[in-house]
């Protein structure tokens, strides 16, 4: 749904993982991929942040796309009969009000359009799924309950990725900049490297952090800053990070979606 909205003139190839849209875009096997980063209720998919950095792979844009979900389960199947829900592991976490209600046991899926599948091969009258309503009509299941994500806003933001950076004026006006970085392991590193930000009146949008290599001590950040590279504030933020970052890589920049900033405000 996301791809069809933001390249609609263009066929989509489906993947079973995210590792394996990062290898068939690595290998040209697709031309651009489109992946989820985050949810405004259930957060951030942590798997990207770990595939981002060592893809080789650059973000070039980014879409958001309102989610709701439904519940639905077989023909015929009241509300009242079931026991168990069947989703992905963020939808769960964006339905949390509707299966506390229902009184209904979660169960993970690998996907939301998968879980409906699984509903209907099941063919257990005690089981739902929570999916978008294509996947109702596509698995001949029925719809018991509409839009029962926990927020009406619910939006997800995706990110879409190339093998090449995209080339963006410097005074464009609103850009969005992506990179990664460590710092190295002496005091108050953190607040040095960010400084600089604060300094050049760079704007912050995103920072987290997440551990790699399955070590405590090994620290990787993710940052989003407005900016583009070559204005003079984000160059000097930049500069500044260098001297206190052990790694820094540039993961894309890109015009900011015309939805960045209502959302970003709540509107």
């Amino acid at each position: 749904m996301a791809a069809a909205q933001a390249w609609p003139d263009h066929p989509t190839a489906p993947y079973p993982t995210f590792e394996d849209v990062f290898t068939a875009l690595i290998e040209r096997d697709v031309d651009r991929a489109l992946i989820p980063i985050e949810n405004s209720v259930a957060g951030r998919v942590a798997d990207i942040h770990h595939l981002l950095p060592t893809s080789g792979l650059f973000m070039i844009g980014e879409h958001f796309l309102p989610v709701h979900f439904q519940l639905m389960a077989l023909p015929g199947v009241k509300v009242e009969e079931l026991t168990s829900v069947h989703s992905h592991v963020h939808a769960l976490g964006q339905c949390r009000k509707v299966i506390r209600r229902l009184g209904l046991r979660p169960v993970v899926a690998g996907d939301t359009a998968g879980a409906a599948r699984e509903i209907a091969e099941l063919g257990d009258l005690t089981t739902a799924a929570l999916a978008p309503e294509p996947a109702a009509a596509l698995y001949g299941l029925e719809i018991l309950e509409r839009d029962v994500e926990d927020e009406s806003h619910n939006t997800t933001r995706f990110v879409m990725m190339a093998r090449d950076p995209i080339e963006v004026p410097a005074d464009h006006r609103e850009v969005v900049t992506c990179f990664v970085f460590r710092v190295r392991n002496i005091p108050a590193a953190l607040y040095k490297a960010l400084g600089g930000f604060a300094t050049n009146a760079v704007n912050m949008t995103k920072l987290e952090s997440y551990m790699v290599d399955g070590q405590f001590s090994a620290t990787q950040f993710y940052a989003e800053v407005d900016g583009h590279p070559h204005s003079p504030p984000l160059r000097r933020a930049l500069e500044e990070l260098t001297f206190f970052a052990a790694e820094l890589r540039m993961l894309g920049t890109f015009p900011a979606s015309p939805l960045r900033r209502d959302l970003m405000l709540g509107g």
